[in-house]
C-alpha cells in the first residue's frame, strides 16, 4: 500500500460502512431485542464518515488485495441431489456468423448461488426485490474448520460465535456472516462434497439453530453463506430435513451456497459485494461474491 493513501484507505472503508444500513447516518436499526446469548465486549463505535467523494473511495478501496468467493460454473460441477446436470448448447460460433452465443439450461440454484427468501416460502422476497443495499456489507467469518477436519458432521455452536466476539467485538447488524468450514477444498469432486457413507448418509457439515436464530433475531445479520450445498448438515438433509433453510429464509432474508476461498479472509474487517443478475420472480440464480480485505 503506498505510504501516503493509507489514511484515505481507512477513511473510505469506514465511510462505506457508515453510509450501510444500521450504522450512524444510515437507516434506523432494528428495534430492541432480548439480550444477547453470549457475553460479549462492546464493539467500537464507528468514526463519523470524511466528507469523501465515491471516487476517492473508489481509488481507496482499489489498493486492497480482492479475493473472489465465488466457484467457476458448468456443467459436471457438485450440485444438490435432486437436480440434473447443466446442458449446454452452442446457437451460433465465429466461423459461421461472426460471434459466439450458447444456450444454457440449468437450475437457478447452480454453482455459487443465491438462495431468496422466495425459494422456500411464496410470497416473501424474490430474486429481483432484493435491495442493493443488502449486497454490500461488512463480512464476518466464523472458522470452525478445524473442528469439521476432526468431524464432518460438525454444526456451528454458539461457543464458535462467542469466541469469535471475544476476539472481535460483538458482530455488527446488517453483516453478511459466512461460515468457513474448507468444505469448498473438495470442489469440484461432487461424490467428495456429499461425503455419502454405505448407508447412504450424507456426512457435511452446516448450521445449527440456536446460532442462525442468535444471528438474525440479536446480531440482526442482513444474510448469511456457507460453502457447502445446504445450510443444514448432511445428516439432516439426508432425511429431507432442510429446516434451517426453511428458517434463514422465513426470516425474509437471503442466503449464499457453495461459496469457496474463505480461507483467504480474515475472519473480521473485510467487506463482501454480492451479485447476481435481476431475473424477475427469481428463486434462485448463480452469484459472484467477492471479498474486499482490510
Amino acid at each position: 500500500m503506498r505510504p501516503a493513501s493509507t489514511a484515505l484507505t481507512a477513511a473510505a472503508v469506514t465511510t462505506v460502512l457508515a453510509l450501510l444500513p444500521g450504522a450512524a447516518g444510515a437507516r434506523p436499526a432494528p428495534s430492541a431485542a432480548a439480550p444477547p446469548a453470549v457475553a460479549t465486549r462492546a464493539a467500537a463505535p464507528l468514526a463519523a464518515p470524511s466528507a469523501l467523494t465515491l471516487t476517492q473511495i473508489y481509488h481507496a478501496l482499489e489498493q486492497h488485495r480482492f479475493v473472489d468467493l465465488t466457484h467457476p460454473f458448468g456443467p459436471g460441477i457438485p450440485h444438490w441431489k435432486g437436480f440434473g446436470d447443466m446442458k449446454v448448447r452452442t446457437l451460433y460460433t465465429i466461423d459461421k456468423a461472426g460471434f459466439h452465443v450458447d444456450e444454457l439450461c440449468h437450475v437457478g440454484q447452480w454453482g455459487t448461488h443465491v438462495d431468496p427468501p422466495a425459494h422456500f416460502h411464496d410470497g416473501l422476497l424474490t430474486v429481483d426485490r432484493i435491495d442493493p443495499r443488502d449486497m454490500i456489507l461488512p463480512l464476518v467469518v466464523l472458522d470452525v474448520h478445524a473442528r469439521v477436519a476432526a468431524n464432518p458432521d460438525y454444526v456451528v455452536t454458539l461457543g464458535d460465535v462467542q469466541a469469535w466476539e471475544q476476539r472481535h467485538g460483538r458482530i455488527p447488524a446488517h453483516s453478511f456472516v459466512a461460515l468457513r468450514t474448507d468444505w469448498s477444498k473438495r470442489w469440484p469432486n461432487d461424490a467428495a462434497m456429499q461425503n455419502v457413507d454405505k448407508k447412504g448418509i450424507a456426512h457435511y457439515p452446516g448450521w445449527s439453530k440456536d446460532v442462525l436464530k442468535l444471528l438474525y433475531d440479536q446480531r440482526h445479520i442482513a444474510a448469511s453463506g456457507h460453502e457447502t450445498t445446504d445450510t443444514d448438515p448432511g445428516l439432516a438433509t439426508s432425511h429431507d430435513d432442510y429446516s434451517l433453510e426453511s428458517w434463514v429464509l422465513g426470516q425474509n432474508k437471503y442466503q449464499i451456497e457453495l461459496m469457496a476461498n474463505l480461507d483467504q479472509v480474515p475472519e473480521a474487517g473485510a467487506l463482501v459485494f454480492v451479485s447476481f443478475p435481476k431475473l424477475e420472480k427469481g428463486t434462485g440464480f448463480p452469484a459472484r461474491v467477492i471479498a474486499v480485505l482490510p
